[in-house]
């Protein structure tokens, strides 16, 4: 039952921006201080990401399904990632209604995503942990983007001190849950390539220190993923 609820979580929570009509950021006149050009949002290109994410979620629990319905190790990891999913289905129309409940839904996402990356197990790992770990990684970028916005767009901080902000908080993230998983690297890997989206964004007649700060950020989670693969 797990294995077939794993596949039909990934299939809707794929399938959920076409029912929707899809999802291009939050609009500026969500946020009683209009978010245009925030800092701490990555480039456009960043979020093609999410093809490559939504086929391997599926791919994977396809494989599950079929080969390993009953193997312990993606027994364990499938529940927290299925709740992930189900939230993930309904996030975009909660996106469009509402700021401050996507931003505590993709933060759920997230918390579960993680827990799902640290009960996987060591084998099939290009079905069973890549999917996740991609999954994982950039729903830790993405949910210090939503924190940031939601600190800038409602007054609490300015745009370049919560982009400042929120940018440390997911460096500090990132290197707990690489070391706590140092032989996955692509969870890394998709957190970077938020980062760079965050320096490619804030290039030209965008916030420079934040550009500098995501562009250290991105080389210092590198250099920290390759040291722990090396040690594992």
């Amino acid at each position: 039952m797990a294995a077939i609820l794993h596949v039909t979580s990934a299939v809707f929570f794929a399938v959920s921006p076409l029912v929707v009509g899809g999802f291009n950021g939050f609009a500026p006149d969500q946020f009683p201080v209009p978010q245009d050009n925030a800092p701490v949002q990555p480039a456009g290109y960043a979020f093609s990401i999410w093809g490559l994410i939504y086929l391997w979620l599926i791919a994977g629990a396809g494989y599950g399904l079929l080969r390993r319905a009953d193997a312990p190790d993606w027994a364990a990891m499938r529940w927290p990632l299925i709740g992930s999913l189900v939230i993930g289905a309904a996030w975009i129309p909660a996106a469009q209604a509402s700021v401050p409940a996507a931003t505590v839904m993709i933060w759920a996402m997230w918390a579960l995503a993680v827990l799902a990356l640290w009960r996987a197990g060591q084998a099939d790992r290009w079905w069973q942990r890549v999917p996740i770990a991609l999954y994982a990684g950039w729903l830790t970028a993405a949910s210090c983007v939503a924190l940031g916005l939601v600190l800038a767009g409602y007054g609490a901080m300015g745009g370049i001190a919560s982009a400042a902000l929120c940018i440390v908080l997911a460096l500090a993230l990132a290197v707990t849950v690489q070391r706590a998983r140092p032989d996955e690297p692509l969870y890394a890997a998709a957190v970077i390539w938020a980062l760079i989206g965050v320096v490619i964004a804030n290039l030209g007649d965008g916030a420079l220190p934040i550009a500098m700060l995501a562009g250290l950020g991105a080389a210092l989670l590198a250099a920290v993923t390759a040291r722990l693969a090396t040690e594992s």
